[in-house]
């Protein structure tokens, strides 16, 4: 918890991202391996044999170097806000329930670039979805950049 500002901040975990490449790619080949992972609610932070949404994006960005809480609203505390036209590989995306317009935040996902969201619900487990002109762009709450 950074003092100053009374928000959550990302810390990095004094793992160095692979030479040449960067955190933002890092995080996205990191999520890629776990793919066809199945989601499971309330996941353990210790396992990587299921994911929920937040235990998925927590998991990946650690391997990268950074460490993020362990829930979607903590989550959505860290980094720097975004607008969904200012998206860029690596940032994470928070989402509200279906048909709700409560700003609650019930879901995270990383994007990764190109339309592309990689994330974990339900029966597809840790799968890529479009996202513009998508009911998940209907349920975009905020955006933050951690990865800068």
């Amino acid at each position: 918890m950074d003092k100053q500002s009374n928000s959550l901040v990302a810390t990095p975990t004094g793992k160095k991202a692979s030479v040449g490449s960067n955190v933002a790619d890092q995080v996205i080949s990191n999520g890629l391996k776990y793919k066809g992972t199945p989601y499971k609610f309330g996941s353990s932070k210790n396992t990587t044999g299921t994911f929920d949404c937040s235990s998925f994006t927590q998991r990946v960005f650690k391997e990268a170097g950074i460490t993020l809480p362990r829930d979607s609203r903590q989550q959505s505390r860290v980094g720097q806000q975004v607008s969904k036209n200012q998206l860029q590989k690596g940032d994470l995306i928070f989402f509200r329930s279906h048909g709700s317009s409560s700003p609650r935040i019930t879901h995270v996902a990383i994007y990764a670039g190109n339309n592309t969201l990689l994330h974990t619900y339900g029966s597809p487990g840790v799968t890529t979805s479009k996202f513009f002109g998508t009911s998940w762009e209907k349920r975009f709450e905020i955006a933050r950049r951690v990865t800068s």
